[in-house]
Order: structure tokens, then C-alpha cells, then sequence
């Protein structure tokens, strides 16, 4: 199980509360599910990330991604969680990770906030949701990367994992936000037209 060897050589526990909600707040913010390793492993051969990259990911429980990027690519990364145990949890997957691998941890950060209250950095590029909120909700945090990028002109992308109908529909007619890519999971596309990933760019023009 990729689970479980991914797990034990980033030296992290990262099923623990699967389909918890957040903080029982099931209108706004849905359960936690780390990003299986399998879509991990098909995300980053077709749409590789750099070490110049700044990645942000919404709503990163016990922070899978934000290991599995920092270990294998070595891009600077944030996650951003509301929960305050899946928060203490991730943190402590990093002293963890952070002891069996040695890597410098300058990188690597955990922020316990509101996904919309979140400052956009001016080095964030790469933005990741697994399904992790409303529509409102991510509106809010689109018109915060767009607000950003307004302020420091740059590339950005938002990477979306299980794409709720509502993110597609505001991106494609309420942005200037461009599908790049879809990336159909095997074996699972068939059974769930959700498990895809669509990867938006922000048009330039």
C-alpha cells in the first residue's frame, strides 16, 4: 500500500481523522481527506513543480502535500489549515519528518488560519484545493490570489483535485482563469467523473 510506504519514509501519520470535518461545520467546509499518493505520483510526472516554485495548499490537514512536494522537489510550501488539532498534527508530522530526513526546514510552513484571510505572497504561484470549501469560500481566496497578482505581475496557476461543478463554473466565467490541463485519474475516472485534476491559468492579457 502506497499509503502506508509513503508514510513511513517521510516518517508522517497523515490518515488519522480521515472524513472528519473540519470543525463540524459540514455548509462550509467539507471533510478532511489527504490527496491519495497514487494522484500525488500522476500530478507531479505530468505537471512538475520547481524549486523556484511557492506552492500553497488550502485546507491541508495533516499537510500530505506539503511533504510529499517538499521531500521529492524541494519547493518552497505553505499549508493552510482552520482546524487547530489537524493543525497541532501537521506540525507535529514536521518535527517528525523533519527528524528522519534532516532537510533545512526554511521551506516548509504551516499556517493555523481562515483559508480567505490568508495573505497572498508575492513569490505564491501554485495554488492547491482538494475540494476543501464552499464556493463562497473560494471565491474569496481567488479574489485574494487576483488582488495579488494585480500588486506583483507573475504566472499562477490553481491546481484543483475532485473539482467541485461550482469552482469550475466561477473560474470559466467569472475569471481569467484558463484550463490548461485535465488529468483524468485511471481506473477511478471511470466509476467517478470527479476524480480528475484541472489545472487553471491565470490569462495574461
Amino acid at each position: 500500500m502506497k499509503e502506508y510506504y509513503y508514510d513511513k519514509l517521510l516518517n508522517i501519520k497523515t490518515q488519522d481523522h480521515k472524513n472528519a470535518y473540519t470543525n463540524g461545520n459540514t455548509i462550509h467546509y467539507h471533510p478532511y481527506e489527504p490527496t491519495p499518493y497514487d494522484v500525488l505520483e500522476l500530478l507531479f510526472t505530468i505537471y512538475p513543480v520547481k524549486q523556484t516554485d511557492y506552492i500553497v495548499d488550502f485546507g491541508c490537514g495533516l499537510g500530505r502535500l506539503n511533504f510529499y512536494i517538499h521531500y521529492f522537489y524541494h519547493s518552497s510550501i505553505i499549508g493552510i489549515e482552520r482546524n487547530e488539532e489537524f493543525y497541532k498534527k501537521a506540525i507535529d508530522n514536521k518535527n517528525h519528518y523533519m527528524a528522519k530526513t534532516k532537510r533545512k526546514s526554511d521551506k516548509m510552513f504551516f499556517l493555523n488560519c481562515l483559508a480567505e484571510e490568508y495573505e497572498i505572497k508575492k513569490e505564491d504561484n501554485r495554488f492547491y484545493f482538494f475540494n476543501p470549501f464552499s464556493i463562497n469560500i473560494f471565491r474569496k481566496v481567488v479574489k485574494n490570489i487576483l488582488v495579488s497578482v494585480e500588486q506583483k505581475k507573475r504566472e499562477v496557476d490553481i491546481i484543483l483535485y475532485y473539482p467541485h461543478d461550482d469552482y469550475i463554473f466561477f473560474l470559466e466565467n467569472e475569471t481569467l482563469f484558463e484550463l490548461i490541463s485535465e488529468i483524468k485519474i485511471p481506473k477511478m475516472y471511470d466509476k467517478d467523473p470527479y476524480e480528475r485534476i484541472l489545472i487553471y491559468r491565470l490569462n495574461k492579457c
